[in-house]
């Protein structure tokens, strides 16, 4: 047990060392920072920070943050490639793909709306990721909630909120295996498809599903989006509905960016969703890499 904590205890420690490295990569943008200058400011030596960064993002601080400018950002949002695809594939094909996961989305019923959740049956856990502690909550049909937390306790208060009458139910570690698929880089991704069981309005399941078909590592604007969807005029309505995602990263809500590149808000603050697109943008310019030079 002594020796699981430890691990864990790392882990947390190499996740704050990269958050600190994106963040001052970010900040420093402007002045192309040398690796030198990176480990002095967060008091590692070259070499362990590149090892470090390498593994966990798959690519090097240098090609980090070519990934992370604004004019990325723009130059991505102005691509024009079809917002909506029949399909929507995570990751690449071929034998450096990032993973083969699929995600399929079903709302709960009204009456499962109205009676919050009564007859329903959740279990739930609290799992440690790369970005920080996760409520992790599913029921007989699938991922009803992906959260990021700050403890237990305030999972389990987020969830009674959600569904007051609901038989919540803790499973030490449930999540686990979820997780490791999600978020670790080493782990391999094949397995079923993922099945989501969300609560919300006709218009905020709309807004979800849409989401599905931003590709791995893509990025888009509210009101691409929301035009996208059939529904120009209604960019801030869109919004709302993004900001109401019950699953972090599997409807993933973090790839939505003002027009002018901006990040926006992220209901788990903006300092992680820059992580997760980050993370997402360097792993797939690593595999990208990885396929030209094959």
């Amino acid at each position: 047990m002594e020796a699981i904590l430890s691990a864990a205890a790392e882990s947390s420690r190499d996740y704050a060392r990269v958050r600190d490295a994106i963040r001052y990569l970010v900040a420093h943008a402007d002045a192309q920072p040398r690796l030198a200058d990176l480990a002095g400011a967060l008091h590692l030596s070259e070499s362990r920070l590149q090892r470090l960064f390498t593994q966990w993002a798959g690519v090097s601080p240098k090609r980090f943050i070519q990934q992370l400018t604004c004019e990325a950002a723009k130059a991505r949002l102005a691509t024009g490639e079809p917002l909506l695809p029949l399909s929507h594939e995570l990751g690449l094909s071929g034998g450096s793909r990032l993973h083969d996961l699929f995600v399929t989305l079903e709302a709960m019923t009204p009456g499962e709306y109205q009676r919050g959740g009564a007859g329903l049956d959740i279990g739930w856990s609290v799992e440690a990721t790369r970005f920080g502690p996760a409520l992790l909550a599913q029921t007989a049909r699938g991922v009803c909630a992906l959260q990021f937390v700050a403890d237990e306790a305030a999972g389990e208060a987020w969830l009674r909120g959600r569904w007051p009458n609901a038989a919540l139910r803790w499973r030490e570690g449930q999540g686990r295996a979820l997780c490791r698929r999600l978020f670790d880089p080493l782990e391999a991704a094949d397995g079923p498809p993922l099945a989501l069981r969300v609560q919300g309005s006709n218009f905020q399941i709309q807004v979800w599903r849409a989401l599905l078909a931003v590709p791995y590592g893509g990025l888009i604007g509210y009101g691409q989006l929301a035009a996208g969807m059939g529904r120009p005029g209604a960019a801030r309505a869109v919004g709302n509905a993004v900001g109401a995602n019950p699953v972090a990263w599997l409807i993933p809500c973090h790839r939505v960016i003002r027009a002018a590149g901006a990040l926006g808000g992220y209901r788990w603050g903006e300092e992680r969703k820059l992580d997760l697109i980050g993370w997402e943008c360097a792993r797939l310019a690593g595999a990208e890499r990885a396929v030209w030079t094959a």
